[in-house]
């Protein structure tokens, strides 16, 4: 016994091997009657009986009625008449036949005579034709005499000038012509003309400032009078304005000091720039006169190279007219050793063209000869030939009258029956035995993978198993999905057992609980199931 049930029973093997023949035989009968169609055709019928026969299974004992079939043919009764007729011309005509059959000793015991025959062709008579061979050829000109060595060098005309002689240094560099005054020392700060203005005026406006308070006390103007503060205002701005004039007189100096310095500098500019003017001057000058006395080099050298040039052209000249002449002669040596070999090679060619005609000729004569020998040969055929027609025509009269007309025998269609197969019933019982095995220790191994961590807890985990506790129950293979009364419809689903179930086959691994509902060990039924 398993974790939960028993494993399924094997198939007994007599039991299936009776059923499996059973089976076939059952399967074989029904194809024979199926296959074995009866036909009806224009010429005659095809028509199938059957008889019992009893056959015994040697192995169960059991007997089984095989039907044999029997095929009768029938003609229908115009081929049924012609047949009739047809026996009877034969039966004539045999007997025909046996008369003049007696006729054939006299014929068969005469030889042929054949010494009236014209005679055969003599193949010896036949010569062979005789052919010329050709000839060797003519030897012909192969190579050339030497007419001359052909120059492939010129001789040295002088060396090419390839470098101008010095001419002195370029001047590329200036030497100093001093420094350009890029800025001059002006102080922009117009406070110390302007505090030496003020220090002069300051007095005068504080005894003219004096003077009019005087002037205004003495007219009998109070401070604070409308009169006294537009004289003081008017005094103020005349201050003011003195003031004024002084910061711009400051401001004046200032830029007539600062165009001083910038005369200087300009000054000075100038100067430096008349000196690196005269110093660009003379070196443009030197390296004039240096590419001048360049220029006279290159010249000279040019004139050099052109006699050169000159010297080596008339040298090229020569070899070129030595060359031609030596061109010219070896192809006057090519025409003649090639008209040679043309007279020669025609006077060749006249020797085969000859010798091809005779053997032309000698072809016809053996071929003449030939067909004359054929011709025999047929004539003494051809006479052969009538001697055995004379001799061979009773006997294939004889033949003739021994064939007759045959009768049209029925054309039966081929059944187009499909045979009904074999019901593998053995194969179909291992089958289900192996499923039922299958389902059984995928059981046991849920079983097991649910059940295996129970050994941790020392094989008496028990957990509640009431089918009572237990709602949305349903089956998974030989365990259920559920969940626990009081669960919610989102809470995940357990697997496990029915304690009422286990309860039937392992007593020993149910339990109640206080509340009176039950309750497995699953460690007892893990530990029994290996056990078994």
């Amino acid at each position: 016994m398993g974790l939960y049930g028993s494993a399924p029973e094997a198939p007994d093997p007599q039991e299936t091997a009776s059923a499996q023949t059973a089976t076939n035989i059952g399967t074989s009968v029904a194809n024979n009657v199926m296959g074995n169609v009866n036909q009806v055709t224009p010429d005659g019928n095809l028509t199938y009986t059957y008889t019992t026969q009893k056959w015994k299974d040697p192995l169960s004992g059991k007997e089984y009625d095989l039907q044999v079939p029997t095929a009768t043919q029938t003609l229908s009764q115009q081929q049924q008449a012609i047949k009739n007729q047809t026996d009877a011309a034969e039966l004539n005509m045999a007997t025909l036949a046996n008369n003049q059959s007696g006729k054939l000793n006299n014929l068969l015991g005469s030889p042929l005579d054949i010494s009236k025959a014209p005679a055969a062709g003599n193949a010896g008579a036949i010569g062979l034709p005789q052919y010329q061979q050709f000839q060797s050829g003519p030897q012909l000109q192969t190579s050339l005499g030497n007419y001359g060595n052909v120059q492939s060098s010129i001789a040295g005309a002088g060396n090419i000038q390839k470098q101008v002689a010095e001419s002195g240094q370029i001047q590329n560099s200036l030497s100093n012509a001093g420094d350009i005054t890029r800025s001059y020392d002006v102080d922009f700060d117009t406070s110390k003309y302007e505090d030496t203005l003020m220090q002069r005026m300051n007095p005068q406006l504080s005894q003219s400032r004096q003077a009019l308070e005087t002037q205004l006390a003495n007219q009998g103007l109070q401070p604070g009078s409308e009169a006294y503060n537009r004289a003081i205002d008017a005094a103020t701005r005349q201050e003011n304005d003195a003031r004024y004039g002084a910061i711009l007189a400051a401001g004046q100096e200032q830029s007539r000091i600062a165009g001083l310095a910038q005369n200087q500098a300009t000054f000075q500019n100038s100067a430096q720039q008349q000196a690196y003017n005269q110093l660009l001057g003379s070196g443009q000058f030197a390296n004039s006169a240096q590419a001048q006395q360049y220029a006279q080099n290159a010249n000279n050298m040019q004139m050099g190279n052109s006699a050169q040039q000159q010297q080596f052209g008339q040298n090229q000249a020569q070899l070129q007219a030595n060359n031609a002449a030596q061109q010219q002669k070896f192809g006057q040596g090519l025409a003649g050793a090639q008209f040679g070999n043309d007279a020669l090679q025609q006077q060749y060619q006249n020797q085969n063209t000859a010798t091809a005609g005779n053997n032309a000729l000698q072809d016809q004569s053996f071929n003449s000869q030939q067909s004359k020998f054929n011709m025999q040969n047929q004539q003494r055929a051809q006479y052969l030939n009538e001697l055995y027609a004379q001799r061979n025509q009773p006997i294939n009269e004889i033949i003739g009258l021994m064939s007759g007309a045959q009768v049209n025998s029925p054309s039966f269609v081929p059944t187009q029956s499909n045979p009904m197969p074999t019901v593998d019933y053995a194969g179909l019982v291992q089958q289900d035995y192996a499923n039922k095995m299958g389902a059984y220790n995928q059981q046991q191994g849920m079983m097991q993978g649910l059940l295996g961590g129970a050994l941790g807890f020392g094989g008496q985990l028990a957990s509640l198993s009431d089918k009572n506790a237990k709602k949305d129950i349903k089956k998974v293979g030989g365990l259920y999905e559920y969940r626990y009364k009081g669960e919610g419809k989102n809470a995940p689903k357990r697997i496990g057992v029915m304690a009422q179930e286990v309860e039937k086959i392992r007593p020993d691994a149910v339990s109640r609980r206080p509340d009176g509902l039950r309750q497995v060990n699953y460690g007892a039924l893990f530990n029994a199931g290996k056990r078994k």
